[in-house]
């Protein structure tokens, strides 16, 4: 998401008190020297051992990267203003650095660094709190039909333009739809430029703001750049062998467990296999644990929010997405990835081609455990909603990276919690 947030604030002060450096710098005095004087109790610095120095620049490293993570991560991505993605970060950050004291056998105070992780904690949802008004972008949106979308938004402060007059009102930035504007606002948005005001295309805020790359014919679009680099591809097959060899003491006996709890609540097999269409357009079976009762003669059709045939055990394992566990081993065979599009049955595949013809485009990368689509929109259950879906695998095409995929797994643990889409 692009990072409109303080082009209205030309004034000094304001740009002071909301400028990044001005809370790095704020933020370091009460989460890393605080804590740190404290321990030491104020004394001189002759009296300070190497443990406790090297906790302070240990502290302060962890500290940077937590803030330059957050901050970046709420710029980089829809959605990333939520305060739910500040404590998994702070986590994994400190996590990091106290491991990283074991593995190299530095000499450092860990109760200074802890102390430190749980005031940055703090701060770091403190500023969030006080600041989270002024980050919302504040856009003035030239009135024309494709600009409808983005003053129905509730996570932007949108104004309508219908004259090209500011009447001296500061926005962050002007959008317009470039296609359809007129020589006048093409002069006005010129003059708007001139005084360092940001101007965007409509369609390009859409994208950033809702996570969708809307695509109404491939023929607007550069079909190349939503391609992945092979180089990525590469690292995050590895990445997945690895999380799926990791997870491997904690995935086989909640499996297990999950099993017998299946097969003692309803009759039927445990796992079961489906034929579902991956990368290339090509079948593949996958796996899981069966959710619903067992009925081998039951035709192919979406599972509802309270759909009958989801059993108890189903509706937890569901919501904890411990049913899709099973898919590591598509994983391991290359069928799948971690992250990608959701899989499909053939049958909802060749009826969602005919209805949208670049349905299958979405196939040009391997499917995944979790998506994008699954976090911001859910499972969907009908067409209207498949072609939004597909504005999300799109997003995630054109845009996917490993900083993108590790934001959707927090994504992913946010929906575990929640139960969002659990269909």
């Amino acid at each position: 998401m692009k990072n409109f947030s303080q082009r209205r604030f030309h004034k000094l002060h304001e740009q002071i008190l909301l400028s990044r450096t001005f809370s790095l710098m704020l933020g370091w005095c009460i989460a890393v020297a605080l804590p740190f004087a404290i321990h030491i109790g104020f004394r001189d610095i002759n009296y300070i051992d190497n443990g406790q120095f090297n906790a302070l620049w240990l502290s302060s490293i962890a500290f940077v990267l937590s803030h330059t993570w957050c901050n970046s991560l709420t710029a980089s991505y829809p959605g990333g203003r939520s305060a739910f993605l500040i404590a998994p970060q702070i986590f994994f950050v400190y996590l990091c650095v106290i491991l990283g004291t074991f593995l190299f056998q530095i000499n450092a105070s860990r109760l200074i660094i802890i102390t430190s992780g749980l005031i940055t904690l703090v701060w770091l949802y403190i500023e969030y709190i006080f600041t989270y008004k002024y980050r919302i972008p504040k856009l003035a949106v030239v009135v024309q039909p494709n600009t409808q979308e983005l003053l129905a938004l509730n996570t932007i402060d949108a104004r309508p333009l219908s004259t090209p007059i500011l009447n001296e009102k500061r926005y962050d930035a002007i959008v317009a739809d470039f296609s359809t504007i007129t020589p006048e606002w093409q002069r006005f948005l010129t003059q708007c430029a001139l005084q360092r005001t940001p101007i965007y295309n409509a369609n390009q805020i859409f994208e950033s703001i809702t996570g969708r790359v809307r695509i109404r014919n491939m023929s607007e679009n550069n079909i190349g750049a939503l391609l992945p680099s092979v180089f990525y591809e590469r690292v995050k097959i590895c990445l997945d062998w690895l999380l799926v060899i990791f997870t491997l003491p904690i995935t086989i006996p909640v499996v297990l467990l999950t099993a017998i709890l299946v097969k003692l609540e309803s009759p039927g097999p445990v796992f079961y296999t489906q034929t579902r269409i991956g990368q290339g357009n090509k079948p593949f079976t996958i796996y899981k644990i069966r959710s619903m009762r067992f009925d081998r003669a039951a035709p192919e059709k979406f599972a509802g929010e309270d759909d009958p045939r989801i059993t108890r055990v189903g509706k937890i394992i569901r919501k904890l997405r411990i049913d899709e566990l099973p898919q590591f081993l598509n994983i391991i065979k290359g069928d799948m990835s971690l992250i990608g599009p959701r899989p499909e049955q053939p049958s909802f595949v060749e009826e969602f081609d005919k209805q949208i013809p670049f349905y299958s485009y979405r196939h040009v990368v391997k499917p995944g455990i979790t998506g994008w689509a699954q976090v911001r929109q859910g499972y969907t259950a009908n067409c209207d909603e498949t072609k939004i879906k597909i504005e999300h695998d799109f997003y995630y095409i054109k845009n996917c990276s490993i900083s993108f995929d590790f934001y959707i797994i927090l994504l992913t643990i946010r929906t575990m919690l929640t139960g969002f889409g659990a269909r």
